[in-house]
């Protein structure tokens, strides 16, 4: 926590981060061009908001792509906040809309990831395993969907199903590498535009717990809103994993 807060307490870091919210997603040369600063310069930034967990990074040819990561300053903000408010009511999911290139998911090393997120979580490598792949588990922590049907294995369907029993998604799973990477489709089904985009979960032992990236490839402008989707899903996922008690991170009712 002392890292987050001597991240943040620095204007340039800040705008970095601004940055970021703007447009996810931009190298150092892209951010570089913002700020009157060397290049070196703005890359101490950049590892010093990394370190906090404050930005997240990807690596894709010669590229290497920052990502803002929300989940740290959640976990801040609840420490202190979410004792004091009621829970918060469910209301309508996002809006998604994703469109892939043809059919066929590209190669992970060629496509640019439209959004990424991480989290360390406390726990067994098995656990972790688990809580992502079997329906039962997932929805223990899901923000919405109280009743999640079927597994993760390659070539099945997952269906997240709504409190009212409408269906809100179905995961299609088309790649696993057990204990270490899931490629699913990501197919809504709340109305409105149902095309596909597509996500991957990377599970990474680390000496102290669990490492646990999350990338969404196909996302347009539009779809920012999804990254309080994953936000949620993540802290709900970890507060599970370390207390064992189930939780939801709801969304807030809309007027």
């Amino acid at each position: 926590m002392d890292a987050i807060f001597k991240a943040l307490n620095d204007p340039t870091r800040r705008a970095l981060l601004d940055a970021l919210r703007e447009r996810d997603g931009q190298t150092l040369t892209d951010l570089e061009a913002r700020l009157e600063m060397s290049r070196f310069g703005v890359m101490k930034h950049l590892n010093l908001l990394e370190d906090a967990g404050l930005i997240t990074t990807t690596k894709k040819g010669r590229f290497k792509y920052h990502y803002l990561n929300a989940l740290p300053l959640q976990e801040v903000i609840d420490r202190w906040i979410e004792p004091l408010l009621a829970k918060p009511a469910a209301r309508a999911v996002l809006t998604l809309k994703a469109q892939l290139e043809g059919n066929l998911p590209m190669p992970l090393d060629a496509e640019k990831p439209s959004y990424v997120m991480s989290t360390y979580i406390d726990c067994t490598h098995d656990a972790l395993w688990d809580a992502l792949t079997k329906g039962d588990l997932i929805s223990k922590y899901h923000f919405v969907c109280e009743t999640v049907q079927g597994d993760f294995a390659e070539g099945q369907d997952v269906n997240y199903l709504l409190p009212n029993g409408a269906p809100m998604l179905v995961m299609r799973t088309l790649r696993i590498d057990p204990k270490s990477l899931i490629e699913a489709e990501f197919h809504p089904r709340w109305g409105g535009d149902e095309t596909p985009s597509r996500f991957v979960y990377l599970v990474e032992p680390t000496k102290s717990g669990m490492k646990l990236t999350v990338e969404h490839y196909g996302l347009t402008p539009a779809q920012g809103g999804i990254a309080d989707g994953w936000t949620r899903l993540l802290a709900g996922l970890k507060t599970f994993l370390e207390t064992g008690a189930a939780h939801r991170f709801a969304m807030e009712a809309q007027a």
